[in-house]
């Protein structure tokens, strides 16, 4: 892999992460960061230290972390369906976290431990059901056509989606609650999440970084990849799982945030070529680095109030989109 696009994408990685932790409500100095992060912050910034430490800290490792899922998620299902328009949520993982959501946020919980962790556990249950359910309907014998996964995919969707709108019609007081979440917002706070998403997505992305080569053999079709020795089936289900508990862990608490796995890849392809042993580690860099920088413009838009980072995204990333269509069109990339 070349070292320079590499070193690109971690300045920049970088420089959203310093802005991730001194923009916000209170504006911290990067002076008064340096403190922080040696060790012996003095008696003047004990107050920064408590911001950054249990506030800003946290939240920026679980923004990055979901940016990284995200990102490494949508390469690698773009190289799994050879789908330029292919992103993480794809196959209904999207409306399955939605529906486990808010189907917890309709009961009444005890505020404790259990009681914050019901949304994202019920977000997190729902999404891996919804891939397993996926993945049974589109089976034929022991192949999975990539067709019947898509159609399976957007079939289930459709019905999540029409349950979670009665849902949300029928609730009283959560209905807020809900369309934040939906949108990409989340009140978790804390290193609990950080902690308990990191080996899911330790595992997930994990066996994505190793899929590079059969990313790429998979891209000359099934036929020719299974000459070359790939076994195609046992592939392909490794790698669809593995970008599902990616992005079933990056939603469960961060909520439904678009455009991040669909238009990173396309960015880092377009910059860097489409060799997967280098496209999926590119894309976990920048989708940690995109999503920091829309976090960080949802916290000053309105300030000082705070827009779910997904309407961010969204707003950014659809123009953003439709320019990469028509530079790629242009150029003839596809």
């Amino acid at each position: 892999m070349k070292i320079r696009p590499l070193i690109y994408c971690l300045f920049f990685l970088l420089l959203t992460v310093i802005l991730s932790i001194v923009i916000g409500a209170v504006f911290i100095p990067l002076a008064d960061v340096w403190r922080v992060f040696t060790g012996q912050p003095p008696q003047s910034v004990s107050a920064a230290a408590t911001i950054i430490l249990t506030l800003r800290l946290p939240r920026t490792a679980l923004v990055l972390l979901t940016g990284a899922a995200l990102g490494g998620s949508g390469a690698a299902y773009q190289g799994l369906f050879r789908n330029p328009l292919a992103d993480p949520y794809l196959i209904g993982v999207a409306s399955g976290a939605g529906l486990g959501a808010v189907l917890a946020m309709n009961i009444q919980w005890p505020y404790s431990f259990w009681g914050l962790m019901a949304v994202p556990a019920a977000a997190f249950i729902g999404a891996l059901l919804t891939v397993f359910l996926v993945y049974a309907l589109a089976r034929i014998g022991k192949t999975v056509p990539t067709t019947n996964l898509i159609l399976a995919g957007v079939a289930f969707s459709s019905f999540a989606t029409a349950v979670t709108s009665f849902l949300m019609l029928q609730s009283t007081g959560e209905l807020r609650r809900a369309i934040s979440w939906l949108l990409g917002g989340s009140s978790q706070a804390g290193w609990g999440p950080v902690l308990t998403i990191l080996p899911y997505l330790a595992i997930g992305l994990g066996i994505l970084l190793l899929s590079g080569h059969a990313l790429n053999l998979l891209q000359f079709g099934d036929d020719q990849a299974q000459q070359l020795g790939l076994p195609i089936t046992r592939t392909r289900t490794l790698i669809l799982l593995a970008a599902s508990l990616a992005t079933a862990a990056a939603v469960s608490f961060s909520g439904i945030i678009g455009f991040i796995g669909l238009i990173v890849p396309h960015v880092m392809r377009l910059w860097f070529g489409a060799d997967y042993r280098r496209l999926i580690p590119l894309s976990l860099i920048g989708g940690a680095a995109a999503l920091l920088l829309s976090d960080v413009l949802a916290r000053v838009i309105i300030a000082p109030q705070e827009l779910p980072v997904g309407i961010v995204t969204a707003l950014f990333g659809a123009p953003f989109f439709l320019w990469v269509l028509r530079r790629a069109k242009n150029q003839g990339y596809w």
